[in-house]
């Protein structure tokens, strides 16, 4: 790399860290836990590119982006920060940031933006918005810290101002709508309607038509477009075609798999290309653990904002949070936590208060696709799951691997062998395993082999 890199965070760590890493890169650093002082050096035209924290002692990194754009447009800056929302990410790239990143940060990945940053010097701007009116930031639960979540933002901020198509895939309660919603809010279409299509919308002919005329050039968002019978779809199809270059955005939800649906040729394969512009997939509850301390608190807050009494969790009644497999996702959570406010005597929320609501949990299909249609890596998930849930927290003695190997090995190889009547030589080249590999197998999980008329 080569340039100047002005550095600003009242971290001591993270300025030596990136001054360390950067200087070995080739490039020359200024570093700084002062606003001020970093404004005072883009002013004197100081640098060829910003790495800046959002809170500072003295301001807010976020708030002087428009100053930094408006002194040195072609100034790239790449904003930092421990705000792990996604409106972090949705207001840096108002602010016309460069990037943006989460602490804590993967270094090296920020050398390769740095690297990129310096090369092209600054991206085109995005589009500037109108004054902003209230938004429901605070309402939204699109928060976390994981990697999964944060890539989530960081495309959200990418494509809320194209007028690309959207798809959101996700289990039930992940979200879904929220991110949508969240993507009308803050783009450019802010203003207009976001209007949200159900079934009955589409169930005559005049239904595109009375859409379209709602919508007013806003979004529309078909919602569990998976759910739609074919007429619906049809109609659907039908209007994209007719759309004009003043047409409202189109996104659509789904907790289906519909490339399996198409394939089966329930859902239209003309209309899941119309709708995949971009896809944007929800991780479920069960793959950020690491998030539901973070989403609890943010309950707990909100909860006591609306006038409930303050509440807390005790480590215990947290752990006990953090094992639970959560089908229901963020909703089930939030449901949850908002009950135990309202249940639980003491301030702090027990372990027992939180095992009495969840032992009250009803089951809910959290696959995707659910019912008979379930994959089978998905339907062996699902079993390990409840495997795992049924330790209560504690991890399954070590080995499980095996163990669990040889629960799948087992069944397979019976039925392999029953369906080729105990022919061990056409058995093995129908499990594409060596003979003697399947005479192994056979004598290590104990399986009786007779030969008998074959069933296939």
């Amino acid at each position: 790399m080569d340039g100047t890199v002005l550095v600003a965070d009242d971290d001591r760590t993270i300025r030596t860290v990136l001054t360390q890493a950067l200087t070995r890169a080739g490039c020359k650093v200024h570093a700084t836990s002062s606003l001020t002082t970093l404004m005072r050096w883009v002013g004197e035209g100081k640098g060829d590119l910003v790495i800046s924290d959002v809170m500072m002692p003295d301001g807010n990194g976020l708030e002087a982006l428009p100053e930094i754009t408006e002194q040195r447009p072609s100034l790239p800056v790449i904003v930092i920060s421990a705000q792990n929302t996604i409106m972090t990410a949705i207001q840096a790239t108002e602010a016309e940031a460069y990037d943006y990143l989460p602490k804590p940060f993967d270094l090296p990945d920020l050398m390769k933006r740095a690297a990129r940053a310096l090369e092209r010097k600054r991206v085109a701007p995005a589009p500037r918005r109108d004054e902003e009116g209230e938004s429901a930031e605070n309402d939204l639960p699109l928060v976390g810290r994981t990697a999964s979540m944060q890539a989530l933002y960081r495309l959200v901020a990418r494509v809320m101002n194209t007028d690309l198509a959207v798809m959101i895939n996700g289990e039930s309660g992940t979200g879904k709508s929220l991110i949508a919603k969240s993507i009308h809010d803050f783009s450019d279409r802010r203003n207009l309607p976001f209007v949200t299509v159900t079934p009955a919308d589409l169930a005559n002919i005049d239904g595109p038509a009375t859409i379209l005329s709602r919508a007013k050039g806003g979004t529309i968002l078909f919602d569990e477009v998976g759910d739609l019978d074919a007429e619906a779809q049809a109609r659907i199809v039908r209007m994209l075609d007719s759309l004009t270059d003043d047409a409202p955005r189109i996104m659509a939800t789904s907790q289906q798999d519909l490339s399996e649906k198409m394939e089966s040729g329930i859902f239209r394969q003309d209309l899941f290309y119309r709708l995949g512009g971009v896809t944007i997939s929800v991780p479920s509850l069960r793959e950020r653990v690491e998030d539901i301390p973070l989403l609890t608190e943010h309950f707990l807050l909100r909860a006591e904002r609306d006038g409930a009494p303050a509440r807390q969790f005790s480590s215990d009644a947290m752990g006990t949070i953090r094992a639970y497999s959560w089908p229901g996702n963020v909703r089930q959570l939030e449901n949850t936590v908002r009950r135990l406010v309202l249940t639980s005597p003491e301030e702090e929320i027990s372990r027992a208060d939180v095992e009495i609501v969840l032992g009250s949990q009803p089951e809910i299909g959290a696959l995707m696709g659910g019912g008979d249609s379930d994959k089978l890596s998905a339907s062996v998930a699902k079993h390990l799951r409840r495997y795992f849930d049924l330790h209560g927290g504690v991890l399954p003695p070590p080995g499980i691997y095996q163990r669990i190997l040889r629960e799948v090995e087992l069944p397979l190889i019976e039925i392999a062998l029953e369906a080729t009547g105990g022919n061990q030589a056409k058995c093995a080249d129908l499990l594409g395993i060596n003979r003697n590999t399947l005479r192994k197998k056979v004598n290590d999980l104990d399986i009786r082999v007779t030969r008998r008329r074959k069933l296939m």
